[in-house]
């Protein structure tokens, strides 16, 4: 389902429609077939207008077995169009998923336009006679469905056919099965009478420029590779596969031509600690991991703030605590990226908005971490990292410069001090190991100011760390004031976010000013250090309010820095927030600032949870 979801996104952003897509899939590589946690779902959001979610409530749903049906009912409208395939039907099958009966024959879906379809039968017939078992050619109903849906939406198959052929060069059978079983999905939409209805979604308007889609793993994959370009450094990514971050790794081991070594390690800490040691030998440092692995992670993302080196870590976080929800989505690693080490360790944290972004905002990241010479957090999540949308390919000459210039000489006398800093961004020197008479020691012990000697003074240990401290804090001038979209200039209620909550809050604020009401939306990509405005712009509105998928993680932070009563609306669902939900949320609290001027009680008591 995977693979069919890909190949009808890729036909629309061919077609020139924006979308937005939501994958979602069990996190066992063998799920337990026909169950309601087997489901393996994609769900495509299309339009010829500007979108920011994958929507709220689909129109068709395509299921391959009750478990299917049962799974993602709930998700529809009623006279929504439900395309089935019998085949799988059975008693067993049913009792499997909690029907007593078949709900093709019950009535319970009479509120939908129901086809049932022998899609599997209808498949053995397309591909009758290419040699292939019956449980081979069955597979390919997938294709089948794909053929049938593109056809009702106006969806030229030409490009899968082609990426049908290339990936299964090799067994020339299997392709011709797909191919077939595709076409004929496609003719049984011409020809049947099922059908009465077909629809054509016209192109998007947007601005003039080469597209392509993109996922959010290899929109940041991209950025991080572009990074070492407009660097000119080589890129060592030191990893160990976990979900939802491996993608980064198999897409950057695929471009040695430009320069980057991809190194899979024994383990999360083998992993950092190679990638730490290529930024001390003078390569961009990366290392890609989830919640778990940045846990093991901790204690050399401490050693690289002691040593002051650059270092990228990509968190794209997913649902735990512990191996939690590997393959599902979550905001819940902010706190462990702001304070998850020991000591007083300061990390700058970035976070995308949608998968495009991830590419901006790996380029962002890696220019803090050149430039400061400090560990930067990106925190992306399984949202972002396996969702897609059309991304307009910047030119080249339009990304940032992010050459860097190594220490080259001695800075003190006839010595080279490492701690000797810029003065404008508090960045040490950054020596390359074999530079003659630039010999320095590192280490995790405490280092003397300038010198780098150890030391145990401990007047010299405050002052090296409110040092590091005021490093990060003056990342603040060299990032973009927040901005805030607020049309009608009146709005009393802020929405503020970060992170992938971006769609579904701009989605929201749209649907709430559409029923005539003010509200102004803001969306926070730098986490630590907060742009510098941030303090006047809590204090412009009346209401707060910070949607995020974890308990509360931004709005603690917000209250403690800004002494500002926030409301904060979280879910953990392991899935996206939905564009209806926000706008119930809000149109309350635009409603109850309208009607009182202010809103009694502490947030605690006007805190929402679901």
């Amino acid at each position: 389902m995977q693979l069919t979801g890909d190949r009808f996104t890729s036909e629309t952003a061919s077609f020139g429609n924006d979308l937005s897509t939501l994958p979602n899939f069990p996190a066992e590589i063998r799920a337990p077939q026909g169950t309601l946690p087997g489901v393996s779902s994609f769900q495509v959001h299309f339009a010829d207008h500007d979108i920011m979610t994958p929507g709220d409530r689909p129109d068709v749903l395509v299921a391959m077995n009750p478990a299917a049906l049962k799974a993602n009912l709930g998700d529809l409208p009623r006279g929504a169009t439900i395309i089935v395939d019998t085949h799988d039907f059975t008693k067993r099958a049913l009792a499997k998923v909690g029907y007593e009966a078949s709900p093709l024959e019950d009535g319970s879906l009479d509120g939908y336009h129901v086809h049932s379809l022998g899609l599997t039968e209808l498949t053995l017939q397309a591909v009758d006679g290419l040699g292939l078992s019956r449980k081979d050619a069955g597979r390919a109903k997938n294709m089948f469905a794909l053929g049938l849906v593109s056809w009702l939406y106006s969806r030229q198959i030409d490009s899968t056919v082609g990426f049908l052929e290339k990936k299964f060069a090799t067994k020339p059978d299997v392709a011709a099965a797909n191919v077939a079983a595709l076409k004929a999905g496609w003719n049984y939409g011409e020809t049947t009478e099922d059908f009465s209805v077909t629809y054509e979604v016209k192109p998007a308007a947007m601005p003039a420029g080469t597209y392509r889609n993109i996922s959010g793993n290899l929109a940041l994959a991209y950025g991080l590779l572009a990074a070492g370009q407009r660097a000119e450094l080589p890129i060592f990514l030191g990893a160990y596969p976990i979900t939802p971050a491996s993608d980064v790794l198999h897409e950057l081991s695929k471009h040695k031509r430009f320069g980057v070594r991809a190194f899979q390690a024994e383990d999360e800490i083998a992993a950092i600690g190679a990638a730490l040691g290529a930024s001390f030998g003078g390569a961009l440092g990366i290392t890609t991991s989830s919640g778990p692995g940045v846990a093991l992670k901790s204690e050399t993302i401490g050693l690289a703030v002691s040593l002051e080196l650059p270092l990228v870590v990509v968190d794209v976080q997913r649902g735990g605590p512990s191996t939690g929800l590997p393959t599902k989505t979550e905001q819940s690693d902010l706190l462990q990226a702001m304070f998850g080490r020991n000591g007083e360790a300061p990390v700058p944290i970035v976070a995308p908005r949608s998968p495009s972004d991830c590419f901006d905002a790996a380029l962002e990241a890696a220019r803090i971490a050149l430039t400061y010479r400090t560990p930067v957090f990106l925190l992306s999540d399984g949202y972002l990292a396996n969702g897609s949308e059309p991304w307009k390919v910047p030119a080249v000459e339009e990304l940032p410069d992010l050459r860097t210039e190594f220490a080259t000489e001695k800075n003190h006398g006839d010595e080279f001090w490492p701690y000797l800093r810029d003065p404008e961004t508090l960045a040490r020197p950054w020596a390359v190991p074999g530079t003659p008479g630039l010999e320095h020691r590192i280490g995790g012990i405490e280092k003397a100011d300038g010198s780098g000697n150890i030391s145990y003074d401990p007047a010299n240990h405050d002052l090296m760390v409110r040092t590091r401290q005021a490093k990060i804090d003056g990342i603040t001038r060299s990032i973009p004031p927040l901005e805030v979209d607020d049309p009608t200039g009146d709005a009393e209620v802020l929405v503020l976010g970060w992170g992938s909550t971006y769609g579904p809050i701009g989605a929201a604020a749209r649907r709430v000013r559409k029923n005539g009401m003010s509200i102004a939306q803001a969306h926070l990509r730098h986490l630590n250090p907060f742009p510098a405005n941030l303090p006047e712009v809590l204090k412009a509105y009346k209401r707060v309010v910070v949607p995020e998928m974890n308990l509360g993680q931004l709005a603690l932070l917000l209250r403690g820095k800004y002494l500002v009563d926030v409301v904060s609306y979280n879910q953990v669902r392991g899935l996206p927030f939905r564009a209806e939900e926000l706008e119930e949320v809000l149109t309350n609290v635009v409603n109850e600032a309208g009607d009182t001027g202010t809103i009694t009680g502490s947030a605690d008591e006007i805190e929402v949870t679901r």
